[in-house]
């Protein structure tokens, strides 16, 4: 997607709208950086779209060289050069200017995060780690997502609510006679579909990684890497 933003040969309309579902799935991340530097919520929200603004009409995304590492380093890098550049904040305008991808409001609906995070933890972690934090949740609540409307088609959209909290974490116990009497199953049946479950948001979870770094060899340290940033996170 983001070498498509920079290389494409369509119209610049085309081209928005590819870097606004860019924003749409990374926003996150870096509002949460944004935020940890000092400023406001509402600040952090202006200078957030301001940020992916800067993306559309400046020149990092015909930078961006997969060689060069992942998608999540780059997109770091560039929102702290971003926040230290006075001269460009200076020349901001009010949300975006003339040019607005999406409405905060719908950002915060459509992609609601599905992470509980203590408010104690936060006080004492370094910016890095927030974004690091939120981008490892971006990755699982993109899988889930994409589960979800697997699971929608099939008519297996209750089962999943049910289930969900159950994927990402293996060892939390399941009352699989609780689950039998709430959804009117089987436990046997909630038991192969957990399983199944799970394989296919593991199988998600990769391809989503995979977007964003450049060799398939690196994948797997990756999603290490996420995992461990979230390994803590209540």
């Amino acid at each position: 997607m983001v070498l498509s933003c920079a290389q494409t040969s369509d119209t610049r309309e085309v081209a928005q709208r590819a870097l606004t579902e860019l924003c749409r799935a990374y926003w996150r991340p870096v509002f949460a950086l944004i935020c940890r530097r000092g400023h406001s919520a509402a600040d952090a929200q202006d200078l957030t779209q301001d940020f992916f603004l800067m993306l559309l009409k400046g020149n990092l995304l015909s930078l961006a060289n997969p060689a060069r590492g992942r998608f999540r380093s780059l997109l770091r890098t560039a929102v702290e050069h971003f926040l230290t550049d006075k001269k460009n904040l200076a020349q901001r305008q009010k949300r975006g200017g003339t040019i607005q991808f999406v409405q905060w409001d719908e950002w915060l609906a459509e992609a609601p995060s599905q992470l509980l995070i203590s408010e104690q933890d936060p006080q004492d972690w370094s910016a890095e780690r927030i974004f690091d934090v939120r981008w490892a949740a971006t990755m699982v609540e993109q899988a889930l997502r994409r589960l979800a409307e697997e699971c929608e088609t099939r008519g297996r959209l209750r089962m999943f609510s049910a289930l969900r909290v159950y994927l990402s974490a293996e060892r939390v116990e399941v009352s699989y006679a609780k689950l039998s009497a709430s959804l009117g199953v089987s436990e046997a049946m909630i038991k192969r579909v957990l399983h199944q479950l799970r394989v296919r948001f593991r199988t998600l979870l990769r391809e989503e990684v995979a977007r964003t770094v450049d060799e398939p060899a690196e994948i797997d340290d990756e999603i290490r890497y996420l995992c461990s940033a979230l390994a803590n996170v209540r």
